[in-house]
């Protein structure tokens, strides 16, 4: 029904013990995903964003020219290639291109550097790959971006309404808030029907396992909808330079200053190495171990 490797992935999403894991695949004969709802209702595991341990190496980098802003994140198979020069100038060679041309596809990247991409893995003596990139072209704004931690985050946002310096400054500081806060969404209105649904039936689940009473979990609910709001959706966050005000707050304190209509429109944030996993023996053996194989 079930393997010691499924059990290790239910794990590494949603930090719970061992025995937790395989009790809800258990429950749920096998099935990942309702595996780590069953965890949830339980109050064991964490509403999972974007819960795969981040384990691969390489570093995310970003060019702005003008309007347009370009985020990439490209791998290698060490932290010391990562941090090598001659990886580094690859790495900017790859968002130059992205600025420099129309790229639609992260398949059309890949093809475009192919050459370049087997010369630097011959020269740095590692498989080194082109994840994934981001372009904004910002046609009633600006481009900002921001690289955390020497390229293990990067953000990329386009702020509409103004190109001043002003506007500048408080783009930067977006840009610092997605590092730091982790939004999935700009507002709560990009939260899909079936995302916050989904949610609503976890959140009802825990409040029933929590032994509250039926009569008013759906109030309690809603007040979870809310809390969910502040945590997923950018606007709705406490500005982390002072949480007295919001993201949406903030911006409106900063178009009122300058007479101007300024909107956040998009933003990307790339966490280096999300999603990727690394052999991991020892945490493979904990696993048998504690499964008595």
């Amino acid at each position: 029904m079930f393997t010691n490797k499924d059990i290790m992935e239910l794990r590494k999403k949603t930090g719970a013990g061992v025995a937790d894991c395989k009790k809800a695949l258990e429950n749920t004969n096998g099935d990942m995903d309702k595996a780590v709802d069953f965890l949830r209702e339980k109050g064991i595991a964490t509403a999972a964003k974007k819960a795969s341990r981040i384990a691969a190496e390489g570093v995310v980098a970003s060019k702005v020219v003008g309007n347009v802003g370009a985020l990439v994140e490209v791998n290698c198979e060490t932290d010391f290639v990562a941090k090598g020069d001659m990886y580094l100038e690859f790495v900017n060679s790859v968002a130059d291109y992205v600025i420099n041309n129309e790229v639609n596809s992260i398949e059309e990247l890949v093809s475009a550097k192919q050459e370049e991409t087997i010369n630097a893995t011959a020269k740095i003596g590692e498989k080194i790959s082109i994840r994934r990139f981001v372009k904004y072209t910002a046609e009633n704004g600006l481009v900002e971006a921001y690289i955390h931690m020497g390229g293990k985050v990067g953000v990329l946002v386009e702020l509409e309404g103004c190109t001043c310096d002003k506007a500048k400054e408080l783009a930067h500081d977006i840009a610092l808030q997605i590092a730091a806060a982790k939004p999935l969404y700009v507002c709560s209105c990009e939260v899909p029907t079936e995302v916050l649904e989904h949610e609503k039936e976890i959140l009802k689940a825990q409040a029933l396992n929590e032994g509250k009473p039926a009569a008013i979990v759906d109030r309690m609910v809603e007040g979870r909808v809310k809390k969910y709001y502040e945590e997923a959706c950018l606007l709705n966050q406490a500005f982390v330079k002072d949480p007295s005000i919001t993201i949406e707050k903030l911006v409106k304190k900063y178009g009122d200053e300058m007479g101007k209509t300024l909107s956040i429109k998009r933003f990307t944030r790339f966490e280096m190495g999300e999603g990727l996993e690394k052999r991991n023996d020892d945490f493979a053996a904990e696993v048998a171990a504690q499964m008595g194989k």
